[in-house]
């Protein structure tokens, strides 16, 4: 329905548009180049030059004819192969945090590469060992997440979750503060 009303005001008056556009001055040519004037010139004074710029040149054109380019690309079944991503070669597993319900409101990824974590995952990994360590081991992270144990071990030794320490002010600054 919006279609008919749109045409209507687009075709309204249209010829007399068309009219005025048509009957406008036409736009002159930017002013050239005082080097390109001498060139014009010339040209002007000799039509010969104009003539074999537009003629066709027999030899270069017999030339052209036996140049010939045979591209030999791939087969499709070779295509049909390749053009598999390597990711969807990959295992594959859902994620801890999809299965849990998700603490920080991501829900995005749908399946992670084993051997790799995603940013919910990582935040929780590195929280649970954090807080209990002797129960959230390397080896047991590596095993729940499915991760390589050098990499997991490297993940908590290198990896800190931020820390948000509140420093109280001391007791002078708090006198400070009410004198003034």
């Amino acid at each position: 329905m919006g279609a008919r009303v749109s045409r209507v005001f687009r075709n309204f008056n249209l010829e007399n548009r068309v009219h005025r556009e048509i009957g406008k001055p036409k736009p002159s040519a930017a002013p050239r180049h005082p080097s390109t004037k001498d060139f014009v010139d010339k040209m002007s004074k000799h039509p010969e030059i104009n003539e074999t710029i537009h003629q066709k040149d027999e030899p270069l054109a017999i030339l052209l004819r036996t140049v010939y380019v045979n591209s030999v690309g791939p087969l499709q079944q070779d295509l049909k192969q390749k053009d598999v991503p390597a990711l969807m070669e990959e295992e594959r597993r859902l994620p801890k945090s999809s299965l849990q319900g998700n603490p920080f409101g991501f829900s995005d990824v749908q399946n992670v590469p084993k051997g790799k974590l995603s940013i919910v995952e990582a935040l929780t990994v590195l929280n649970n060992h954090k807080r209990s360590p002797k129960t959230w081991t390397a080896e047991k992270l590596a095993q729940e997440y499915c991760l390589d144990l050098q990499h997991t071990k490297a993940l908590l030794e290198f990896f800190i979750p931020f820390e948000v320490k509140i420093i109280p002010p001391k007791s002078e600054d708090k006198k400070r503060i009410k004198a003034t």
